[in-house]
């Protein structure tokens, strides 16, 4: 071999060199690659990281803010003006700007200028005392010559109106007689009967069992001041006598309680409502004592139902299968269960009132959405005033049909306004939240557009229920299933009796006493005792508010 072929090609020399580079170069590729794959994983990673943060974060900043509008809801509960204390309006369900209320005149306290004097109040009605005061004998006479004076034949006359509550015994005397002659058919001896008993063998009279009812269902005053009460006037009576006696009479009131139902019942517009009822009793399958007082109110009677649950159930029962008509609720998903409702034999109207604290909500829970909320409240303002506008006028009338369409424009604008706005992707959950109620309910909110007669709104069955309210923060509820069915049976005569302008005390009264004469028993037939039955001379004097003065006289 040659000295020329042992030498080294440069350019395979190059060539080795570049596919060494070359390897090097793919390998550093791969490393780079490699590096940036898992830079790549890295920056995924910490970009669901971020994505996840800024969704929490969202999530807490809108729990946060609905923690304000709480706080906020709750300080102005708590700490704002109470409704007693302001004139007429209250404030506490309405959006205003305190700036502009503190720069608002102050009206001038008593009558306004413009205004109709107040009547003053007839009292004629209650029965007189003639009480005769004269002159003294030493003012009879002249103080200069001596002479006595004469007597003008009229007297000047004031009155001033009192009241007597007196505790008396009642002693009835019995004539009694004996046979002078030698007959010898019985009795030998002949006793007058004895008056009517409201409960047998008691002590105690009609008069003092109406008291006690009185007091307790219809003033809602617990039984420990009732009786205090008693101890002023002389009467020291034990509490376990008035448990016999409330035990004897709940089972008079049954008939009248179920007249009342069954008219309720037959209502074609009526008002539902419920609230907590405490029974301190155990019942099987119920835990604890809280319980439910319903109310179903029509135009002309009131009927409070008792029970242990608060479902769908208790409505179900009450109005039974054959109902139809219209019920004015809130939103409580166990109306909305009824079978009757699902049939379509009952339909729901839902409350205006409570869409409105919806939006008052929002305001007062977040400032910077206050001027959204104050535009929906002006819109149901207007709603209330175009409704009062059509009830103002006789139906067929042009005034009645220009105001029907304009109530039915503003409806339909406001049913434009809320499409619009939830169509928006900015609006905010608060805002968002509100108007989807309303418009889940909005068939039964404007039920009352094609019907006058249905109300805008289940105030009239809040203020009924307010009673019984009254009464469980006086006496927290009923001790057992017989007082809680005493007290829904006497809250239901009371609203009854109420809507007719009856007094309840002569009503009551009257009652009470044909339980006596029939033995402690209820009347056979309890029609004449129903309001809707009455003759209009006997609902008159029942509407007056004249009590009978009984004979009193112990002597």
């Amino acid at each position: 071999m040659s000295a020329a072929g042992l030498e080294w090609n440069p350019v395979e020399q190059q060539l080795e060199s570049l596919r060494t580079l070359m390897a090097e170069l793919r390998h550093e590729v791969a490393e780079l690659r490699a590096e940036n794959i898992e830079l790549r994983r890295e920056v995924g990673y910490w970009k669901s990281m971020h994505a996840r943060v800024v969704e929490r974060n969202v999530k807490l900043q809108a729990e946060l803010d609905a923690a304000k509008a709480e706080i906020r809801q709750l300080k102005d509960e708590r700490f704002g003006k109470k409704s007693e204390k302001q004139s007429r309006v209250d404030r506490s369900n309405q959006l205003d700007d305190p700036q502009q209320r503190q720069e608002a005149p102050k009206k001038k306290r008593g009558r306004q200028p413009g205004s109709p004097a107040p009547k003053r109040r007839d009292y004629s009605h209650l029965p007189a005392r003639i009480q005769e005061v004269d002159v003294p004998d030493d003012a009879k006479v002249c103080p200069c010559c001596g002479l006595p004076l004469e007597g003008l034949g009229q007297n000047d006359d004031c009155e001033q109106i009192e009241i007597e509550t007196v505790t008396y015994r009642r002693v009835v005397r019995r004539k009694r007689y004996r046979r002078t002659c030698a007959c010898p058919a019985p009795p030998r001896t002949v006793t007058a009967p004895l008056p009517p008993q409201l409960i047998p063998k008691s002590i105690f009279g009609t008069s003092l069992w109406c008291h006690l009812l009185l007091e307790k269902f219809h003033l809602q005053r617990p039984m420990h001041r009732i009786i205090s009460q008693l101890q002023l006037l002389g009467l020291d009576m034990a509490p376990g006598t008035i448990v016999d006696g409330l035990k004897c009479i709940e089972p008079l009131l049954t008939t009248v309680y179920d007249a009342i139902r069954s008219r309720q019942v037959t209502s074609a517009y009526s008002h539902a409502d419920e609230t907590r009822w405490c029974v301190f009793t155990e019942k099987a399958g119920k835990k604890g004592h809280r319980w439910w007082l319903w109310l179903f109110a029509g135009k002309d009677s009131v009927t409070y139902v008792l029970d242990a649950t608060r479902s769908h159930n208790v409505p179900e029962s009450h109005f039974g299968s054959a109902v139809e008509g219209v019920l004015m609720v809130d939103r409580y998903s166990a109306y909305k269960a009824m079978t009757q409702v699902k049939s379509g034999k009952l339909l729901l109207a839902f409350c205006w009132a409570h869409v409105r604290r919806d939006f008052v909500r929002v305001g007062k829970g977040f400032p910077e959405l206050k001027a959204w909320a104050l535009a929906w409240l002006l819109q149901i303002r207007e709603l209330y005033c175009r409704n009062r506008e059509r009830l103002r006028h006789v139906p067929g009338s042009t005034e009645r049909a220009a105001a029907e369409s304009a109530l039915r424009d503003h409806v339909a604008n406001m049913a434009v306004r809320r499409d619009i706005e939830l169509a928006d992707e900015k609006l905010r959950s608060p805002c968002r939240t509100a108007l989807a109620s309303l418009l889940d309910h909005w068939d039964g909110l404007t039920l009352f557009v094609n019907d006058a007669r249905i109300p805008l709104d289940n105030n009239y069955g809040e203020r009924l229920i307010r009673d019984p309210a009254v009464g469980r923060k006086n006496y927290y509820g009923s001790g057992s299933e017989w007082s809680g069915r005493l007290a829904m049976r006497l809250f239901s005569i009371f609203a009854t009796l109420k809507l007719w302008n009856i007094n309840p005390r002569r009503w009551l009264m009257l009652y009470l006493e044909a339980c006596a004469n029939s033995g402690g028993k209820a009347p056979t037939d309890v029609s004449e005792f129903l309001p809707w039955n009455m003759p209009p001379d006997r609902l008159s004097e029942l509407q007056n508010s004249t009590i009978d003065q009984r004979q009193m006289d112990t002597s």
